[in-house]
């Protein structure tokens, strides 16, 4: 018999997961669903949120001290980085953008009572910011920790936390390798342990995500009048709003940044020279298992040299997420829309400051965006259970993104090569 790859296997769960909320519903044992499933979709959160904060430093920190030999490619280096988090930036605006003007997870009839914790939490970013005696760069100041074990032990001050990872992995560049040596391989196991723990979660999460997805819709259901359709009806709308910003990014904006940065563009020569390493990106949703054959068309169909594709394309599936920052700020707010909460302007800027600086952390590994998500909903103040209402059709959006993000890399790395030639 073969073996049903785990892709598969997840969207078997959730379908199910969907399936037998419906079927509850019709029975009337939803008290089922939130007492013998509920518990389950809990552990699965708990591990996400564990394995989020050291994936988070440690992935930072590997991937920025790598740049090490900086200094050897002088240029190249800042104009790599730079591009990198210009199109992230770009993504995380057009997504909220998107998000905002078309409200996908508005005017949903959801029982807030269920959610009074997260509204809470809400509210209360938004008191803070509201507060006239607060400097309007108090937000820079919070990024600053006191004391970084305290920081550590808290999913909520994930800014800390990527603040200390950047500053650590920048004073580990300019050390001499032969002293940092020691660390860097620290690091390195420490980041091969923590994406093994995520990849035994994902293998095993096809049951989590059932129970999940089963317990939380069951949850939602209880004391709304048209239940877990109304819910179904919101994701429709969310999706078409993700799939409509990655193509702006993917077919808008990185086709503008190669035809205003790099001579004779084609647009047609472009795509069709990258189609198989979209094609694998698809199919993975790995950036790290689509590298190889993402230098292998950038160097053998766009015809970029071993030496700018052998350092852009590595960092690129490291730092560069664009299409998982665009979907993590779209998810925030539907989310929040949903819940029946309008996120203020500065709470939606520091929803997208802490999806740029998440994604330098997120892995270049299936799923990677989901454990990211957390990172962002908490510092928006919601409750990471309700990534659930986002499940059923994450595997989907999962897999486009990552075009997105593959796509980036092979776009800034033409430029970077376009550049060298004119140097």
């Amino acid at each position: 018999m073969k073996k049903i790859p785990l892709h598969e296997k997840i969207i078997i769960a959730m379908l199910l997961g969907l399936l037998w909320a419906f079927i509850s519903e019709e029975l009337d044992i939803l008290q089922f669903n939130i007492h013998w499933l509920s518990p389950f979709g809990d552990i699965f959160m708990r591990l996400l949120k564990f394995i989020a904060v050291p994936l988070v430093l440690f992935s930072i920190i590997k991937g920025v001290s790598g740049l090490s030999n900086i200094s050897e490619l002088g240029r190249m280096g800042f104009k790599t980085v730079l591009l990198y988090l210009s199109t992230t930036c770009i993504a995380v605006f057009i997504g909220l953008f998107l998000v905002n003007q078309i409200g996908p997870g508005k005017n949903l009839d959801i029982d807030l009572s269920l959610n009074k914790e997260s509204v809470d939490k809400i509210e209360d970013i938004q008191k803070y910011y509201d507060s006239s005696d607060e400097s309007p760069l108090q937000f820079l100041v919070d990024m600053v920790p006191e004391n970084i074990f305290f920081s550590l032990s808290d999913n909520s001050s994930m800014l800390q936390i990527i603040f200390f990872s950047l500053f650590f992995a920048a004073m580990l560049i300019l050390i001499p390798s032969k002293k940092k040596s020691y660390i860097d391989n620290l690091v390195d196991s420490f980041y091969e342990v923590f994406l093994k723990m995520v990849d035994i979660v994902i293998r095993y999460c096809p049951f989590f995500i059932f129970a999940l997805l089963a317990g939380t819709l069951s949850k939602v259901s209880q004391g709304n009048e048209e239940g877990i359709i109304n819910i179904v009806k919101g994701l429709g709308l969310y999706v078409l709003v993700v799939l409509l910003g990655l193509m702006i990014m993917a077919l808008v904006v990185y086709p503008l940044f190669l035809k205003f940065f790099t001579k004779n563009f084609s647009y047609k020569g472009f795509f069709k020279a990258i189609a198989p390493a979209q094609i694998l990106a698809f199919s993975t949703s790995s950036s790290a298992a689509t590298l190889p054959v993402t230098m292998d068309c950038v160097r053998d169909n766009l015809k970029i040299p071993n030496k700018v594709s052998g350092f852009v394309l590595p960092i690129g599936a490291t730092v560069n997420m664009d299409g998982t920052s665009l979907y993590q700020c779209v998810a925030v707010v539907f989310l929040a829309q949903m819940l029946g909460y309008e996120l203020d302007l500065m709470t939606q800027l520091l929803v997208a400051s802490t999806a740029i600086l998440a994604s330098i952390g997120s892995a270049a590994v299936p799923s990677a965006g989901l454990f990211m998500l957390v990172v962002v909903l908490g510092v928006a103040g919601i409750d990471p259970m309700w990534i659930a209402l986002v499940l059923p059709v994450d595997r989907i959006l999962d897999m486009c993104r990552t075009v997105v993000n593959v796509t980036g890399d092979a776009t800034v790395c033409s430029i970077v090569s376009s550049f060298n030639k004119k140097n």
